[in-house]
């Protein structure tokens, strides 16, 4: 990369490592943006925008609009992921951040179903809608950002980036916790809504960082050879669809279990096992701080091993702990709570979450890898991670008891266990141009 950038190593390495903890600052902040919702809806939405049902079927309702952010994704992706290899990673990044912002801000500032009727959950629809178009073009272009400048380290400095999934749902779920301290009057009167407020001011300084990044070399040598395709999103329908079903099928089991461990287990511990909602919050935090250490670790080991042999460890050991994973939460004791979603957390998510950010851009070439990442990773956001949530609480409503989640959580990890076996070794190989 040195000499096309014309650069030297030591300015090459502070551009990356500028353009790394950027690109994390920025996703931590849209991660929060996007995650605090799936907290105010385990918690409190149902309440205040869907009063007139019974309490779990406000939760399916609440988890429906929840489901929407997820929907709105792949929309997101493509169109974010068309501009993004026409115009650009950085102006993408900017823009998404923008989008989000709003998004999450707007959602503090809504009227209930007590104020405004049915108008209430219906803004709140469109809201999250919003905030969906702008993570779908977030994670991808943050991560292809990294990728682009990091030379031969691709999956530890990606993993970096996969770093402000936890700090996002350590921030979000610690601000909730914190306002569940409130006396009940006042969290549901506006305690619920300083989470989202705060994030107006979090993306101003998120966009202060993402304006001074600079493009990447690999764009700017698509844009020198006059290479910048009319529509990548077909191009990558056309003819790297393979490409795009594999990014699918390897993202699918980690993008699931991503909100049923974070999202799930608050409504699981607080309405099935009658927790304080205090004790299933910190188990969170905590599962979620370690992952500070773990991410990077298994984006390095990526480094040395190869990104399929960290996803084919993440898919055993999520087959293997499926049902472990409720036995401790069953258990009611806090300590064993913690314990369980911190495993758990380390085990699955971190060995495919961090590998992941390197792994799904290499499977494109330059021209439509901002495309191509999107439209993967959000094609199996939809398809997993949103109705996720929704799924496990219909299945536990059905069967009273966790068992079927478990089996629900085993098929995801089959169909990336299936999907990472017909993927090709990525690692050591130098991106396709």
């Amino acid at each position: 990369m040195t000499a096309v950038t014309g650069v030297s190593g030591e300015t090459e390495r502070s551009t990356t490592t500028h353009v790394v903890w950027a690109s994390a600052l920025g996703t931590a902040i849209e991660w929060y943006d996007f995650l605090i919702y799936g907290t105010a809806a385990a918690l409190v939405l149902n309440k205040l925008f869907f009063p007139s049902f019974d309490p779990f079927v406000g939760a399916l309702a609440a988890f429906s609009t929840y489901a929407v952010g997820f929907l709105a994704r792949p929309i997101g992706g493509a169109i974010i992921g068309h501009y993004g290899d026409r115009l650009g990673r950085k102006r993408m990044l900017v823009a998404t951040m923008i989008a989000m912002g709003l998004g999450t801000f707007l959602i503090g500032c809504l009227p209930t179903y007590s104020q405004i009727g049915v108008w209430a959950p219906i803004l709140l629809v469109i809201l999250r809608f919003v905030q969906g178009i702008g993570l779908g073009g977030e994670w991808s272009g943050a991560v292809v950002m990294v990728v682009e400048h990091a030379g031969n380290r691709r999956g530890f400095y990606g993993s970096l980036v996969q770093i402000g999934f936890p700090v996002g749902v350590a921030a979000s779920t610690g601000m909730f916790g914190l306002m569940t301290q409130l006396p009940e009057a006042y969290f549901l009167s506006w305690g619920w809504r300083v989470p989202f407020w705060i994030s107006i001011l979090l993306v101003g300084v998120g966009l202060i960082v993402r304006l001074k990044l600079a493009e990447t070399p690999h764009f700017k040598e698509v844009v020198e050879r006059k290479e910048v395709l009319a529509q990548p999103v077909w191009e990558v329908l056309r003819r790297h669809w393979r490409s795009f079903l594999l990014a699918i099928g390897i993202t699918i089991s980690e993008v699931g279990l991503a909100y049923l461990l974070t999202v799930f287990t608050v409504l699981y511990a607080t309405t099935k096992l009658g927790l304080p909602r205090q004790v299933i919050l910190n188990a969170v935090v905590y599962a979620a701080l370690v992952e500070f250490a773990t991410l990077p670790l298994a984006g390095w080991l990526s480094d040395l091993f190869g990104r399929k042999a960290l996803y084919l460890a993440g898919g055993v050991f999520t087959v293997a702990l499926a049902f472990p994973l409720f036995w401790f939460l069953d258990t009611r004791e806090p300590v064993l709570i913690t314990l369980a979603l911190v495993v758990t957390m380390t085990l699955t998510h971190a060995l495919l979450f961090g590998p992941k950010a390197a792994f799904v851009p290499e499977l494109f070439r330059t021209k439509v890898r901002y495309s191509g990442a999107s439209l993967g990773a959000n094609v199996a956001a939809a398809l997993s991670g949103g109705f996720s949530p929704l799924i496990a609480t219909a299945l536990l409503g059905w069967a009273g008891t966790s068992w079927p989640v478990s089996l629900y959580i085993i098929a995801l990890s089959v169909i990336t266990i299936i999907a990472t076996l017909m993927t090709p070794e990525t690692a050591r190989d130098a991106l396709k141009s």
